[in-house]
């Protein structure tokens, strides 16, 4: 959705200034807090919506409430941010604990009785607000790495409860446990040609600028010789005194001539905005080098809330006979900043280095619906899709259709249409549409209906029909085939499939179901027997699973274990 500039931005660069409780909450673990990962760090399609707290890099610290309330939302996935908790506070707050190894005491056995009675371990669970009360310095979880975590840390975030928005926890009075006194690092700053005749530096491309260190502390910026329209954007990172990992920086503002035109700072902001990141940084710089250059202009406006900006949406108009300073400010939440001082000047000389050459047939506008179909394939593009206008590479060969390539970010999904007709009615059962790099192939959920399948994505690139007729690999870690195990405490196995992805497995005691946990980044289930499901002598085991077309795997085994001490 759009917004008109009069609605979305505003010259006035004050943010309000909301009064949050500094001594309401505690810090949710009892070790002294480290950052792995602030509140708004760049991440991919997602800006960081809390702390990454680390857990001197093992599993199982005591997680604590960190102020009165209710559970009242409990989340266990295999991704995201894994096994977590919502506690929701009489102050108009919610506290958010993720990557949990596991939930302890009244919350545990309320988690254990929704697996059962759901047959699941992915679970979504509302509590209402009598059921799991809490305290505060109540013990409630175990830390741990589960979900999308790439190591042991505990995710902490703290929500508005009514509106969803995520606060920086900063606000909260857990600055007063971080120390930082170092300024954040500028490592690259960057020009652009807005306009398609503009020409910097005697370039029609996007330049890297050198910067020099001042006296003072402060850079200074080679200098920019352009006519027309340009913009800037830097690479930027912020460490506190404890740790060597990169942080995002909080506050970023410009200024042309005195005038503020350009800011953003992470104070808050919603989960709709997420995904606008990738308007933010230069994405097919990103995507190319993996670099992630913060823009610091809008070519076509976009509603990211954290954005103020002035009518030109920081883009800067290079005229004859003007001179201009430009200011770039960069500060962390602690106020040490950093500066860079950018001179300008008009210059009419031509081109050195021409834009970049584009060989395209066609061109999507970003506010326009937009279909291209060839052969049997198509794809539809509804209004909305992308930021900015783009020439599209779009082209259908050798059984696949080439959808441009993935540097141009995608904002919504978009559709992929194909017709088959070169399989039989019965394998139809067995393809699915999947996004196809090298030797990889991403399986899209694709419907079908007579030859014509359907799927939807958020990435540009290659796709085409893949056909799944291969089931599922069930291991089990250690044999336990007639054998006793009365002195082990879980079962585990390692499951995959190969092409469409796994989408269910179950486990089943003496014929009764059983909880297992799926670890995504091993690929391993595991059950535990303190669930207490194991009979006393013979049990036998059967394991199921089912990949995202239909195709099954058994494993079954029959094994003694005794309950006696």
């Amino acid at each position: 959705m759009r917004f008109s500039l009069l609605t979305l931005f505003f010259c006035n660069f004050i943010f309000a200034q909301t009064q949050y409780p500094k001594d309401y909450f505690r810090p949710p673990l009892d070790i002294p807090m480290q950052l792995s990962g602030n509140f708004g760090e760049l991440r991919p399609n997602h800006f960081h919506a809390g702390f990454d707290l680390k857990t001197n890099q093992r599993e199982g610290l005591n997680v604590y409430a960190v102020a009165d309330g209710y559970v009242s939302r409990i989340k266990m996935s295999t991704f995201g941010n894994g096994k977590c908790i919502y506690i929701t506070h009489p102050n108009g707050y919610t506290s958010v604990y993720g990557h949990l190894q596991s939930t302890i005491g009244p919350i545990q056995d309320y988690v254990q009785k929704a697996h059962y009675a759901e047959h699941s371990f992915e679970i979504e669970l509302f509590p209402k607000p009598n059921e799991l009360p809490v305290t505060k310095g109540q013990l409630i979880a175990l830390s741990g790495n589960t979900g999308s975590s790439e190591g042991p840390h505990l995710h902490f975030e703290i929500r508005d409860s009514k509106t969803e928005f995520v606060i920086n926890p900063m606000f909260f009075g857990f600055d007063q446990n971080i120390k930082d006194s170092k300024k954040p690092t500028i490592s690259s700053l960057y020009v652009y040609p807005v306009a398609e005749n503009t020409v910097v530096n005697q370039s029609r491309q996007p330049l890297l600028l050198s910067l020099a260190l001042q006296k003072d502390g402060t850079y200074l910026a080679s200098k920019v010789k352009a006519n027309g329209r340009i913009g800037f954007g830097i690479s930027a990172v912020d460490y506190d005194d404890v740790s060597n990992n990169k942080n995002g920086v909080f506050n970023v503002s410009t200024f042309l001539n005195g005038n503020q035109n350009y800011n953003y700072q992470f104070n808050t902001y919603s989960f709709d905005e997420m995904r606008y990141v990738n308007a933010l940084v230069d994405y097919p710089k990103y995507k190319k080098s993996g670099q992630r250059v913060q823009k610091l202009f809008m070519k076509t406006p976009f509603p990211l809330s954290i954005i103020k900006t002035d009518s030109l949406r920081g883009i800067i108009s290079v005229d004859p006979n003007l001179a201009s300073t430009y200011r770039i400010e960069v500060s962390d939440y602690f106020g040490n900043l950093n500066s860079i001082n950018v001179p300008i000047e008009y210059d009419s000389a031509t081109p050195i280095v021409n834009a970049e050459a584009i060989a395209s047939k066609y061109f999507v506008r970003y506010n326009k619906d937009s279909n291209f179909e060839k052969d049997n394939m198509s794809v539809f593009f509804p209004a909305g899709t992308f930021y900015d206008d783009f020439n599209l590479n779009f082209d259908v060969k050798n059984n696949r259709i080439y959808i441009h390539d993935d540097v141009v970010p995608v904002h919504s999904n978009f559709t992929i249409t194909i017709k088959d007709s070169a399989y039989s009615e019965e394998l139809r059962d067995k393809l699915f549409i999947a996004r196809i790099s090298g030797n990889s192939r991403s399986y899209n959920a694709t419907t079908r209906k007579g030859t014509v399948f359907t799927a939807k994505s958020k990435i540009l690139g290659q796709f085409g029909l893949v056909l799944d007729t291969i089931a599922p690999v069930i291991k089990i870690i250690k044999p336990i085939q007639d054998k006793w195990i009365s002195d082990v405490k879980v079962l585990q196995f390692t499951i995959g499939d190969s092409l469409s992805g796994i989408k269910s497995y179950n486990g089943y005691l003496n014929g009764n179901w059983i909880l297992f946990e799926y670890d995504n980044k091993t690929r391993k289930i595991t059950h535990k027997f303190e669930d207490g499901i194991v009979a006393e002598g013979a049990n036998d085991l059967k394991i199921e699973v089912v990949d995202n077309v239909g195709n099954s795997a058994i494993f079954e085994t029959h094994f003694f274990r005794s309950q006696q001490k």
